[in-house]
C-alpha cells in the first residue's frame, strides 16, 4: 500500500462513497464538484493506496435469519506473537466470527459473532472457540438490540479539526 496525502476533494469522494458505494462515477463527480475522468483517477488512486478497501452490500442479518449476535471476549494463555497470529488465523476460518479485534487490557480479543440461533452459537462456542489452542477463557454477551451501527469514519470530525487549525 502506498501512502498518499489526501486533499479536501479526496475526502469528499471518500465521504460520498462511504454513504453510497453504488453511485456512478458521473454522479460522484457531480457531488464532489469535478469532472468524471479526474474523479475516476482519484478513486482508483484511493483504491490502490488502500484507503478504499472494497465495496459491499450492507445486509440485514436478522431479516436473513441470523437472529443471534454475540460479542465474545477471549483471553489467551500466551500472548507471544506466534500465538496471537495463530488465533487470528483461526478466527478468519470460522464463518460465525464476523469481526476479530485484538485489544489492550484484561482481554486479548473481542469477537463479533453472528448465528442463526442460540444452539448454533452454543455449538460453535463449545466445539470450536473454547476448545481452540491457547484459549484460556471466553466470556460472552448476547446482543439484545443495536442502537447504532454506522460503518466507516466520521469525516466531519476531521474537517472541524482542520478548520480549527486554520
Amino acid at each position: 500500500m502506498a501512502s498518499i496525502k489526501i486533499d479536501p476533494i479526496d475526502r469528499k469522494i471518500l465521504r460520498e462513497l462511504q454513504g453510497d458505494g453504488r453511485m456512478t462515477n458521473v454522479e460522484l463527480a457531480k457531488r464532489v464538484g469535478i469532472s468524471a475522468p479526474p474523479c475516476l483517477r482519484r478513486v482508483r488512486t484511493l483504491e490502490e493506496a488502500g484507503l478504499i478497501k472494497g465495496y459491499h452490500a450492507d445486509v440485514n442479518a436478522r431479516e436473513l435469519g441470523f437472529e443471534v449476535q454475540v460479542f465474545a471476549m477471549v483471553g489467551l494463555h500466551s500472548q507471544a506473537e506466534v500465538d496471537l497470529s495463530a488465533f487470528e488465523k483461526q478466527c478468519r476460518e470460522w464463518p460465525l466470527v464476523r469481526e476479530c479485534h485484538m485489544l489492550n487490557g484484561e482481554i486479548d480479543f473481542i469477537l463479533k459473532c453472528v448465528a442463526p440461533d442460540l444452539s448454533s452459537f452454543q455449538s460453535f462456542l463449545t466445539e470450536c472457540l473454547t476448545s481452540a489452542a491457547n484459549v484460556a477463557s471466553v466470556k460472552t454477551s448476547l446482543v439484545i438490540r443495536c442502537a447504532k451501527d454506522q460503518p466507516g469514519v466520521p469525516f466531519d470530525v476531521m474537517e472541524k479539526r482542520a478548520a480549527a487549525r486554520n
